[in-house]
């Protein structure tokens, strides 16, 4: 299947043809710049150092996207999800977790209504 064509560079005046948003280089600055001002502290102090260890070990041991891998597909990890959120009193404990592909983990977040910036569970009426 041939490839989709490459795109500009999403950061302002960078001449550099993507297949995603940025290029490479420019993507390593917007995420630390996310994680350094787009983040609540609180978020970035549950999700440290620690949390990476973690969530290495746990990919160890599963490889492939649990939620797929149960349906026969065989897709690999690019998400560790906590079934309980920390948030909701939640923690990094293995029972806890569960490895992801992209689009599980999307769909987990959009069912739950999770998308930055919204207000969780939020009902509207018309």
């Amino acid at each position: 299947m041939p490839r989709k064509p490459k795109k500009p560079c999403g950061y302002s005046g960078c001449p550099n043809l993507t297949e995603g948003r940025y290029c490479k280089e420019h993507e390593k600055q917007i995420n630390q710049s996310y994680e350094k001002y787009g983040r609540d502290k609180a978020v970035r102090r549950r999700y440290g150092r620690a949390w990476k260890r973690i969530r290495d070990s746990y990919v160890k041991t599963h490889p492939f996207c649990e939620l797929c891998f149960e349906k026969g597909i065989i897709v690999p990890v690019d998400e560790v999800h906590h079934k309980l959120p920390l948030s909701e009193g939640g923690t990094h404990d293995r029972s806890n977790l569960i490895s992801l592909c992209k689009s599980c983990h999307a769909k987990i977040h959009a069912e739950r209504g999770d998308y930055h910036g919204s207000k969780k569970h939020h009902v509207y009426k018309y």
